[in-house]
């Protein structure tokens, strides 16, 4: 019979462990995301999949912040972050250190997600845009590749945070195994 967890059940890190765990080769970068809820729920995503660093930049709200607070959980003491008054700035960092940039974008020549196939070899970093007008051009053109979501029906994108995840549950099931 299925039963649902105990939360000790679980086997969860502490924020120690996680500090010491491996972590994927991921880095999240959040370009002038403005709802503090889509911060928080990044967050609580990255601490999921043991993601190494999320890069906050612009107009995206840092911790510590109630609201931020409210949906990350506790995560943004798990999750290493940064924060860069520009985006370009983060991005070339992640360029000196041989990132391979992905931004999660609709554009012409983009590639759906679940057609890309990642260098395993190579870090990554998944750039997100702001919740209205996107990555920045200026970011996607620095950017190695530009992935989207293929979606079917009357709306043409999707929340960030929920975009964020899928993104990154297909780049850790690809990446991983």
């Amino acid at each position: 019979m299925t039963r649902k967890l105990r939360i000790e059940e679980m086997q969860r890190l502490s924020i120690d462990e996680y500090a010491k765990a491996d972590k994927f080769e991921l880095t999240i970068v959040l370009d002038n995301v403005r709802s503090l809820h889509n911060v928080g729920s990044v967050f609580r995503t990255a601490d999921a999949f043991l993601i190494e660093a999320v890069f906050l930049c612009g107009i995206t709200g840092t911790p510590p912040h109630r609201e931020i607070h409210k949906t990350a959980l506790g995560a943004t003491d798990s999750v290493p972050w940064q924060y860069f008054k520009n985006t370009n700035d983060a991005i070339t960092l992640l360029l000196e250190n041989n990132y391979q940039l992905l931004c999660l974008e609709q554009a012409k020549g983009s590639i759906l997600l679940n057609d890309f196939i990642p260098q395993k070899a190579s870090k990554c970093a998944l750039v997100i845009g702001n919740e209205v007008h996107g990555v920045n051009q200026d970011i996607i053109d620095r950017c190695h590749y530009c992935l989207e979501i293929p979606q079917n029906g009357t709306k043409h994108s999707l929340n960030v945070s929920v975009s964020t995840g899928i993104a990154i549950w297909d780049l850790w099931k690809k990446l991983k195994f």
